[in-house]
């Protein structure tokens, strides 16, 4: 079962993670997510536990407990949809704004 788990603290490693949901069961893997531009965590990640019983007790336990100073959320994480931009595009025609003057037909 894979769980997802939020508000860690930015300090937090892949290895405390696993620590600390092995006392629940056995882990197959954590992953922390890591900003692309910064390399720095975004403060929440993702536990897979082989045993969906066991998973299930982590997140009863888990759930906002006190973690480093915060209280983390855990839950069963979710398949991630298709995400809906907010760009709006525009006329393939205008380039970059600027242009002809006369050409806004």
């Amino acid at each position: 079962m894979n769980l997802y788990v939020g508000s860690l603290h930015y300090s937090t490693s892949e290895a405390e993670l696993k620590e600390l949901f092995t006392e629940y069961g056995e882990v197959t893997s954590a992953k922390i997510i890591i900003d692309k531009y910064s390399g720095r965590s975004k403060g929440f990640g993702f536990v897979e536990m082989a045993n969906e019983a066991e998973a299930k007790k982590a997140i009863k336990e888990l759930n906002g407990a006190e973690v480093q100073g915060r209280n983390i959320v855990v839950n069963e994480s979710r398949e991630r949809t298709e995400r809906k931009s907010n760009f709006r595009g525009g006329d393939s025609d205008r380039r970059g704004g600027g242009g002809n003057r006369w050409d806004n037909r």
